[in-house]
């Protein structure tokens, strides 16, 4: 597989929103936002480049424990698979970026966390575990997925935000 991985820093811009698709399949999403921050000597200042915006994306076991950690406001660190959305909206065609995520936590270069092992998840419980519990997930085709990504895909949706639509 060559999915695209990347690790963004940011905030979290908007309340974590939970859903249960028609399959049972578990979805937490929330808003991101990274800016960049550079100093220019010219000014002897730090100064602030472009603010990037993802739509963040947790599925199954880790939906529960995102939707039960992340607050509006927190900053975070968020590893996971990459990818766009085009669609179309009232002023024309639009693109969201989306990060499947794989890891989510809080940036501790910012603040402090208290940890809690989550219980009552096996894929959430043992790294061995998780894997063999993955893999015997399958798509809405029928196709063993080992990654996990399920029948999760987003394609064709309306709008990216519609998590219904991803689940």
């Amino acid at each position: 597989m060559n999915d695209l991985t990347m690790t963004v820093a940011g905030w979290v811009a908007t309340d974590p929103r939970h859903v249960v698709g028609p399959t049972g399949t578990h979805l937490t999403s929330f808003r991101m936002a990274s800016t960049s921050r550079y100093f220019d000597r010219d000014k002897n200042e730090w100064v602030d480049g472009q603010t990037e915006w993802f739509t963040v994306r947790a599925f199954r076991g880790a939906s529960l424990t995102v939707k039960e950690s992340i607050e509006k406001g927190q900053p975070v660190v968020v590893q996971g698979r990459f990818r766009t959305n085009e669609w179309e909206s009232d002023s024309g065609p639009r693109t969201d970026l989306i990060i499947d995520a794989v890891s989510v936590g809080h940036d501790l270069t910012r603040g402090i966390a208290k940890f809690t092992r989550a219980t009552g998840d096996p894929t959430l419980e043992d790294p061995t575990t998780a894997t063999s519990a993955l893999a015997s997930e399958t798509d809405g085709d029928g196709d063993t997925r080992a990654d996990g990504a399920g029948d999760a895909e987003v394609d064709g949706a309306d709008h990216p935000n519609d998590v219904a639509a991803a689940v």
